[in-house]
């Protein structure tokens, strides 16, 4: 039987690890401070849910990544959580540098403390820069292509430790697409990459009959779920009773595909949680503001967040 993929990675890993070179390249001059790039264009969160599904019954990693700009120009905090059979995460710091010529170059640095400090409080001697893993490339109409050199990475591979799993190695941003060849996709060929799309926050209400899906029209036990928050790939919202309890329902918010790739839309779901089996589901274009569920029993209205309150 095919290992889950994250079980695999360990020995590969242990395999590069000993064909690697055990001595630090020389460190290139760090890029001039006052050449730091503006604000991360791409920030934001990103999962490739439909690229999930739509791989099954083969076993992708889940993937969900939080870029966050930092209190200093030209750094970001990327945070990477990869799921199959178990969670494995790491956050990295980026800077991003802008050449005289156009040219892009995104250093990742590995953290030299437990817990370092993001945000307003970020640190950079908190980091230390992965310069042979630096990735190179240029800006494009909707985003960024940049890519590092592997031989040269590999190098700086058996000082960075189980993180580099997640180490990007290419990213390639367009628009709302985020693509990222990680040092773990190697273990599944040579053309795997994540292909995750940005997050759409929504935010509602649901309300479920105490009698279920049997309810007659004049019932009027209703149990309120308000402050709903889910996002739109692959977001979930377990619906509870007024006591808290679980009523058994949940809400499954996700982008799909249909039709041979030529037709997306918005999915609303409400997921039967004992047989895992959609009861009632709704569709609208993937563009929506606004999306909701009547079905007698059950109730929902979710609204998009605008964009500066969902970031």
């Amino acid at each position: 039987m095919t290992q889950p993929i994250l079980r695999c990675l360990l020995p590969i890993f242990l395999a590069f690890l000993a064909c690697a070179c055990q001595n630090s390249p020389s460190r290139p001059v760090p890029p001039s401070a006052d050449n730091g790039g503006p604000r991360a264009w791409f920030d934001g969160e990103y999962d490739n849910h439909e690229q999930v599904v739509l791989a099954a019954p083969a076993v992708l990693p889940h993937t969900r990544i939080a870029i966050t700009p930092l209190s200093r120009p030209g750094w970001y905090s990327w945070t990477v959580a990869m799921s199959a059979d178990a969670e494995f995460s790491a956050t990295w710091a980026m800077r991003s540098v802008k050449s005289v010529n156009g040219n892009i170059q995104l250093t990742p640095y590995r953290a030299l403390v437990e817990t370092p400090k993001l945000g307003a409080d970020f640190d950079p001697a908190q980091w230390v820069a992965l310069d042979a893993c630096a990735l190179n490339g240029a800006a494009t109409a909707a985003g960024l292509k940049v890519k590092a050199d592997l031989a040269t990475c590999m190098i700086l591979i058996p000082g960075i430790g189980a993180n580099a799993a997640l180490l990007p190695l290419e990213i390639e941003h367009d628009g709302e697409w985020l693509r990222v060849r990680f040092y773990a996709d190697q273990a599944r060929g040579p053309d795997a990459r994540i292909e995750a799309r940005r997050l759409r926050w929504f935010t509602g209400w649901a309300a479920v009959n105490g009698a279920g899906a049997n309810a007659r029209i004049e019932s009027n036990d209703w149990h309120m779920n308000r402050g709903i928050r889910i996002d739109n790939e692959g977001g979930r919202a377990p619906l509870t009773w007024r006591d808290g309890k679980a009523s058994g329902y949940t809400l499954l918010l996700e982008r799909m595909t249909y039709r041979d790739g030529s037709v997306p839309v918005l999915k609303l779901s409400v997921i039967e949680d004992a047989s895992g089996r959609s009861v009632v589901y709704a569709w609208a274009n993937p563009e929506a503001t606004r999306i909701g569920i009547n079905l007698g029993w059950v109730q929902v209205g979710l609204e998009a967040e605008s964009s500066a309150t969902a970031r």
